[in-house]
């Protein structure tokens, strides 16, 4: 998952200095800067002591609430083989629908995030994909879960369509 890849960032504030930055790895809540880390970085305090201020900082490339990219190598993976929902647009770059619907889509990513994964397959690049379902024209919106096609909507829909279609897949 996306957040294996975020670690544990301590901002040192001391007074009337700047801050400093110490690494700690994995998200662990107990990681304390040792005496050689805080060395590598210099003096951690001009007075009174320097207090720690944990962030959590994630540079994960694809993150949990962004939009997939599914092709024929990695389709098993991605969709057939998740258990939640899975909603996959059908699209190419020169459909001009297709670019009305994607803001959307990338929209519903990060609203259900965790809750379903959204995927795009661009239909030039995997055309064995989309003839496997029948796509015909495009946009066309697949939803699936457990590996089965559950619903399939074409065209460039209202956001409310599409939401209507994910929260009777996610609440079963």
């Amino acid at each position: 998952m996306a957040l294996g890849t975020c670690f544990r960032v301590w901002a040192l504030h001391a007074p009337g200095s700047k801050d400093r930055l110490l690494v700690g790895g994995g998200g662990s809540s107990s990681f304390v800067p040792s005496k050689r880390t805080a060395a590598a970085v210099g003096p951690l305090s001009t007075g009174p002591v320097a207090t720690r201020r944990p962030r959590l900082v994630c540079q994960s490339k694809n993150a949990v609430d962004e939009v997939l990219v599914a092709d024929e190598k990695n389709w098993d993976g991605m969709v057939m083989a998740c258990e939640s929902p899975v909603l996959v647009e059908f699209w190419a770059p020169w459909c001009g629908p297709c670019r009305m619907i994607a803001p959307v889509i990338d929209e519903l990513a990060k609203e259900y995030a965790g809750k379903i994964k959204c995927c795009k397959v661009n239909t030039d690049e995997s055309p064995n994909v989309a003839s496997t379902y029948g796509i015909r024209s495009i946009p066309t919106v697949l939803v699936f879960k457990a590996g089965e096609k559950k619903e399939s909507i074409i065209g460039a829909v209202p956001k409310s369509t599409l939401t209507t279609i994910i929260d009777k897949y996610i609440g079963s």
